[in-house]
């Protein structure tokens, strides 16, 4: 995992939930089903099976791989339609092309971050660039779906491209974790990605046998999706491992801890920590449109149907069918 990282963690900021800090309850742990996105690249769903009022304001996850693809596999999306959300697309290990009906777009690898506000609508790709497909590699990723207010549903498109290297640097006391903050603010360090919606979203490092208690907004919501390795979380130290997602409950500090021994594989516990406050609007959710009404979403397929949401631009390298 080449997702940013440094030689000493104890050369940076250190952060540390206060002792009166109210420990957050593990409400649940759940396994991600796998399955197949796109034209064919492997996913693990995270958020399958918890109900929608433990994940408000996010929507969906998906962890990408890991795969390591053969000469001509790789694979990605096929031109599509999104509205009224926001896409959170994090390449730990590879290298992926994005392009927009705006114009919008870039290239982002190992530890960037790209971040889509789709807004009133646009067409999009995701695919390898094309030396990767000829070589084949390693792939491995995250993409988020983070909802909008209605208020933003029909906003402008925009896009971020979060650098790894811009993202902002944490660890623990001892050392024991690296923590990278990529959108929202951690005990008052902010993040570079810049959210409609209150959230934060951080990658954290865990070595065997340390744990991470971190303050956490008590108005936001607590989940932490393991892309590696396995340990246990909350004070009660409940299992979990690599394709698992935990749900907190309520509380000013949530706590993470890696198991002492790890797979040969896989050197530490690799966890995404998400917040967020909560929107609490009805939710519309058909594909790639996330509205607050039938009716809307309705209108929402109208439009993509009558190209309202942009046509797709002739540009080498890119063709319709994404490779």
């Amino acid at each position: 995992m080449p997702a940013v990282t440094v030689e000493n963690p104890l050369t940076l900021p250190r952060v540390a939930a206060p002792a009166e800090a109210v420990a957050r309850p593990v409400l649940a742990v759940t396994t991600a089903p796998s399955g197949f996105e796109g034209e064919g690249f492997p996913v693990r769903r995270a958020f399958a099976g918890i109900n929608y009022r433990h994940l408000d304001p996010f929507i969906m996850m998906d962890q990408m791989g890991e795969v390591e693809y053969q000469p001509g596999e790789p694979k990605g999306t096929p031109w599509h339609p999104h509205r009224g959300f926001e896409t959170v697309t994090y390449i730990i290990d590879g290298i992926f092309d994005h392009q927009d009906s705006n114009g919008g777009g870039g290239t982002i690898t190992n530890g960037d971050t790209q971040w889509m506000t789709a807004g009133a609508g646009l067409l999009h790709i995701e695919a390898p660039p094309e030396h990767l497909v000829v070589s084949g590699g390693l792939f491995h990723g995250l993409q988020l779906w983070v909802n909008l207010p209605a208020k933003d549903k029909m906003m402008p498109p925009r896009y971020q491209d979060i650098r790894g290297g811009n993202v902002q640097l944490l660890t623990t006391p001892d050392g024991g974790a690296l923590l990278r903050v990529i959108a929202g603010e951690l005990d008052g360090h902010q993040g570079p990605g810049i959210t409609h919606t209150p959230i934060t979203m951080l990658h954290a490092t865990l070595a065997p046998g340390s744990e991470i208690t971190l303050p956490w907004r008590e108005d936001f919501n607590g989940l932490a999706y393991v892309l590696a390795g396995k340990g246990s979380v909350g004070a009660e130290r409940r299992p979990i491992h690599l394709g698992q997602t935990a749900v907190f409950g309520a509380g000013s500090s949530l706590t993470v801890r890696a198991d002492e021994k790890q797979d040969s594989h896989t050197p530490d516990m690799e966890v995404v920590l998400l917040g967020g406050q909560p929107i609490r609007e009805p939710m519309a959710h058909y594909g790639p449109f996330v509205m607050n009404t039938r009716e809307e979403l309705q209108q929402a397929f109208e439009d993509f149907q009558k190209g309202r949401l942009g046509t797709i631009p002739a540009v080498h390298g890119m063709t319709e069918g994404g490779l």
